[in-house]
């Protein structure tokens, strides 16, 4: 490779172990190269076990989690709607766990003022935007904080979620594949999201499109009933069928039905 490439590609794997993921169009604005340029870039990245493509981009190889404190500043706009999209579909008067994630924080950010619900959350940050607010009844779930998934996953607040039966789990997921379904980075994560959903009357993952595709390393939740999706708008149309022919709501964050 001549110099430029190898410079090239060093920045790119510094935004991706700053932000975790990277997109292939806003890679191909910043350097001002082609999409088919990037990609090319990303698949000998990939070779070298420097990243891992997924759908538009790539991400960080499995295992690899960034900290919950720098996802939240990240692709903020995308998430707004999608949070707007998936705080649509929270009945009111119902019981809801909001399971660690940035998106997850965003749909708790969508809530219409005096919106009334009982939150479950083992993230401080989710907690803290629903601490005051009033019709919310805040519930919080305690034990060592995690500082790369920025909630506490360990045996005491698995103790703790174990005695809680939500109406619906808002489930955070580092991927999504259609034979794998949603999964995890971190296997202590997954093992407490497999418990909350199972706990839970259904479940809702809110999906941003550059984890669809990446396929993380420790399984959460199959893609069949009770569970329901809300996908960018931009989310692969084939994919996103094929999810719905198994029977799960999806929907994209503009509101429109996939089946």
């Amino acid at each position: 490779m001549d110099t430029f490439v190898i410079e090239r590609q060093a920045q790119i794997l510094t935004q991706l172990r700053d932000q975790g993921r990277v997109s292939a169009p806003d890679l191909a604005r910043s350097f001002g190269i082609s999409e088919d340029t990037v990609r090319r870039d990303l698949r000998e990245m990939a070779a070298r076990g420097e990243c891992e493509r997924v759908y538009g981009g790539a991400v960080l190889v499995a295992g690899e989690t960034v900290p919950l404190k720098t996802r939240i500043g990240q692709s903020l706009d995308r998430k707004s709607m999608l949070g707007r999209a998936a705080a649509a579909q929270l009945p009111e008067g119902s019981v809801v766990f909001f399971d660690a994630g940035s998106t997850n924080l965003a749909i708790a950010r969508s809530l219409r003022e005096g919106f009334r619900l009982t939150a479950v959350t083992n993230t401080p940050a989710i907690a803290a935007e629903f601490a005051g607010r009033a019709g919310i009844e805040l519930v919080m779930i305690g034990g060592r904080i995690d500082p790369a998934v920025g909630a506490a996953i360990d045996a005491t607040a698995l103790r703790q979620v174990e005695a809680i039966r939500p109406d619906l789990c808002l489930l955070g997921a580092c991927g999504l594949t259609l034979d794998g379904g949603l999964a995890a980075d971190i296997f202590e994560d997954a093992a407490f999201k497999r418990l909350v959903s199972a706990a839970s009357k259904r479940s809702l993952a809110a999906i941003t499109s550059d984890k669809l595709g990446h396929d993380a390393a420790f399984h959460v939740h199959p893609l069949n009933a009770p569970l329901s999706l809300v996908l960018e708008d931009d989310a692969d149309a084939m994919l996103a069928q094929a999810i719905a022919a198994r029977g799960v709501d999806v929907c994209r964050a503009s509101g429109a039905a996939i089946s």
